[in-house]
């Protein structure tokens, strides 16, 4: 095989950023709390340049995170932050409020940026269109089946990012919902997502969908977080070649040695291939790793279509 394959991780903290470059990590993927969604942590705008500086240093790139819902009054107050992310040479930032990309194309900002709305992109033809103004590539839904996945990837004008790692949103409201829940029962709790919050269905007490509240409101996410290992091989055939680790609920070095299996896949396919049996033994290393209490599965991709409603 010789497509080049493009891996994006998130990042926690400083520590980790540096330690996710030295295994060979393309792409750091962090942001900051007003204008980002759904990170392990945020960051301070002089962490974003140290990270920034320090990825460029070993020839890596960056991503910024500016995927929120804006509304009127985060729009007011983004061009500061765009300046910033513009003066401090990220590689992109991943973005899916169309009132951003307005404003990068108006004012003719040097910002390449990654489509992503989230659950919405789901077809060839809405990624184009978004290639057509100005996206470099876009953030595919999580919610995809592998028959759909195939149909997309012989259409696809710009590059689709795939999540081969880690948890699934499903959902996303502005509305408090946690807090209005402990305001009737008369309690006040912690919301965050360092609660480790679920909820269950109540005929499936094995189901475990993340929950927390934060200032963009109430995300809800997928009972099995996502592992690809043992697909990485049809999906390069299919031309899915930027993968996404995310990490926000794989803490500190657990997330790290994760990132390595996935790299060591990445080696073997851009050398020659990747044997079902190396990704048995790759995808059994990382269950062995991942958090307790959290499971495993293909997501959507196994998925018939038309069983999906």
């Amino acid at each position: 095989m010789t497509k080049k394959i493009k891996i994006t991780a998130t990042a926690e903290n400083l520590e980790q950023a540096k330690a996710l470059l030295d295994l060979g990590i393309d792409t750091l993927y962090i942001g900051e709390s007003e204008y980002a969604l759904r990170l392990p942590n945020t960051f301070t705008w002089n962490e974003i340049r140290d990270i920034t500086e320090l990825a460029h240093a070993v020839g890596a790139q960056v991503t910024v995170a500016v995927n929120a819902i804006m509304h009127p009054e985060k729009m007011a107050a983004i061009k500061p932050y765009l300046d910033f992310l513009q003066t401090i040479k990220v590689d992109q930032i991943a973005v899916g409020d169309t009132g951003v990309i307005f404003v990068l194309n108006r004012d003719k900002y040097q910002l390449p940026y990654i489509y992503d709305a989230s659950t919405m992109v789901t077809s060839s033809r809405q990624v184009n269109f978004w290639g057509q103004q100005g996206a470099i590539g876009a953030v595919l839904s999580r919610e995809l089946p592998k028959e759909e996945l195939i149909r997309m990837a012989e259409n696809l004008d710009i590059f689709g990012e795939i999540l081969v790692y880690g948890a699934t949103i499903i959902h996303q409201s502005k509305r408090p919902l946690l807090e209005n829940y402990y305001n009737f029962i008369k309690t006040d709790e912690e919301k965050s997502k360092a609660r480790n919050l679920f909820l269950s269905e109540p005929k499936d007490e094995t189901t475990h969908y993340s929950i927390y509240e934060d200032s963009h409101g109430t995300h809800i996410f997928a009972s099995d977080d996502v592992d690809m290992m043992t697909e990485l091989a049809t999906l390069c055939d299919l031309g899915y070649t930027h993968w996404k680790l995310d990490g926000i609920y794989t803490p500190g070095d657990t997330f790290v040695k994760i990132a390595e299996r996935f790299i060591q896949a990445k080696k073997l396919l851009e050398a020659g291939g990747l044997t079902p049996i190396q990704a048995f033994v790759l995808d059994e290393e990382i269950r062995s790793l991942h958090p307790t209490g959290r499971t495993l599965g293909h997501g959507f991709y196994d998925l018939d279509p038309d069983e999906i409603k």
